[in-house]
């Protein structure tokens, strides 16, 4: 079958090259961890998410990944709350990396979805986000998270 003849191979090569991006941003050759990553990614941002907002942000995504951002779904027990330990957590187990790493994939993998996102988009999609939540997917800060300031003095 051509490439014409197969009404697939746009979203295939659409969903390849985003891979290739993520791949490429983590400085790997492994497509299947890249994979496992970008769906972590993708789920714990979508479950922190109002059913609009995730419904939005999914039209950003080439079919194939759309598909790969509502499996699993429960539009009925969303949004979570947006804590970033909890997110961190939640990434690092369901991309099978620690949580010392998962801040650095998370930022990796934001870093590749600015780009390849509508521009804007991904602002716009954490701005519902708090402040510490916003900081890590967009990689103002590293840590620590969800500690209260303390005064010094």
């Amino acid at each position: 079958m051509s490439h014409q003849d197969d009404p697939f191979a746009h979203a295939e090569h659409t969903a390849h090259a985003w891979l290739r991006r993520i791949t490429d941003d983590l400085a790997t050759d492994d497509r299947v961890f890249a994979h496992r990553v970008l769906r972590a990614w993708l789920h714990t941002v979508r479950d922190r998410l109002e059913v609009d907002s995730a419904a939005h942000l999914s039209a950003q995504l080439p079919e194939l990944l759309r598909g790969m951002f509502f499996e699993g779904w429960v539009p009925a027990r969303v949004p979570v709350p947006p804590s970033s330990s909890a997110f961190i957590t939640e990434f690092a187990v369901e991309a099978g990396v620690n949580e010392d790493e998962a801040v650095g994939v998370i930022w990796l993998v934001s870093e590749a979805m600015r780009d390849l996102l509508a521009p804007g988009q991904l602002a716009r999609t954490c701005a519902v986000f708090p402040a510490r939540l916003r900081d890590l997917l967009l990689g103002v800060s590293t840590g620590p998270f969800d500690e209260q300031p303390t005064e010094v003095g």
